[in-house]
C-alpha cells in the first residue's frame, strides 16, 4: 500500500525558505515529527541515518521558457 500525499502551491521565496528550514529543524530536533502537507498532517519516524538525493533540472524551450527544477528527496524506513 502506498499513500501519497501532495500540496503544491506558489509562494515567496521567502516563504520556501522558511518552510524548508521548519522542516530542516524538525529533522534535526527528535525523533517522530508532523509535517503539515496542504490541510493532512503526516507524522513521520526518521531513523539516525537516511538516503538524501538532490537533484537540479535545467529545460530550455521556445514556446514556454526556461525552467529550473530543484527536487530533494529523503527516504527511510520508519523507526
Amino acid at each position: 500500500m502506498v499513500d501519497v500525499t501532495l500540496d503544491a502551491e506558489q509562494m515567496s521565496r521567502e516563504d520556501a525558505a522558511a518552510r524548508l528550514e521548519e522542516l530542516a529543524q524538525e529533522l534535526r530536533e527528535g525523533d517522530a515529527f508532523d509535517v503539515k502537507v496542504g490541510n493532512k498532517t503526516v507524522t513521520l519516524n526518521p531513523r539516525e541515518k537516511i538516503a538524501f538525493e538532490l537533484s537540479v533540472r535545467e529545460r530550455s524551450a521556445i514556446l514556454r521558457g526556461n525552467r529550473e527544477t530543484v527536487s530533494i528527496k529523503m527516504d527511510w524506513k520508519p523507526k
